[in-house]
């Protein structure tokens, strides 16, 4: 069987414990991406992420588009194994192995009261408004770091989004939804007081 042509090239995401590993194509749907923070969550979803979690060094994947973010634990630094993980995903891809056979629901929130349960969430007037601006302006910045922003509600003054992939986790996200997205969504949706990050 004759492999399929393909580039990888490993960029660092702000997040210092993610690396961005970038394909010359698409590896999903472009408006498609799944997240795993588990070996068992892989199971039925991703055989790519599944044999990532065979690393022990790893504990996060995140597919999206063209890309695959991995997270790694502090075990060891990215100096022993971001050229490991690169041919590892490149010759994967080579093989023309299965990437992701079905992308994973939502999780499940846990119970807690601090917790918004986005089934009651009401639309508004501004949902509109507000994904239009984040998949414009917003969303290829983050995918760009290696990570996904999805809009979740706007509720009396306040935009609710998840932060997933390099983002979930990353010490400068909440420098970015403050000083950035909420900046943004602030000066054209004059009703937007502030945005807040929810747990993916």
């Amino acid at each position: 069987m004759s492999k399929i042509p393909v580039t990888i090239y490993a960029e660092m995401t702000p997040n210092p414990s993610t690396m961005k590993f970038v394909a010359n194509n698409y590896l999903i749907a472009p408006d498609a991406s799944a997240e795993f923070t588990s070996q068992a969550e892989t199971k039925g979803y991703s055989p790519l992420a599944d044999e990532l979690f065979n690393f022990p060094f790893v504990k996060g994947v995140f597919i999206a588009a063209n890309f695959v973010s991995v997270t790694k634990n502090d075990a060891l630094s990215w100096d022993f194994v971001t050229n490991e993980l690169r041919d590892f995903i490149r010759n994967y891809i080579a093989d023309g192995k299965e990437i992701l056979t079905k992308i994973p629901e939502a999780k499940p929130k846990a119970e807690d009261s601090s917790k918004l349960d986005t089934s009651n969430y009401s639309p508004s007037e501004f949902d509109d408004a507000i994904r239009g601006l984040l998949d414009e302006y917003v969303k290829p910045a983050v995918e760009g770091d290696g990570g996904a922003i999805e809009f979740r509600n706007f509720d009396q003054g306040k935009v609710t989004v998840v932060l997933r992939g390099a983002c979930s986790g990353c010490p400068s996200s909440t420098q970015t939804l403050k000083g950035g997205i909420e900046q943004l969504l602030m000066q054209h949706i004059p009703e937007v007081k502030e945005v807040v990050a929810e747990e993916a």
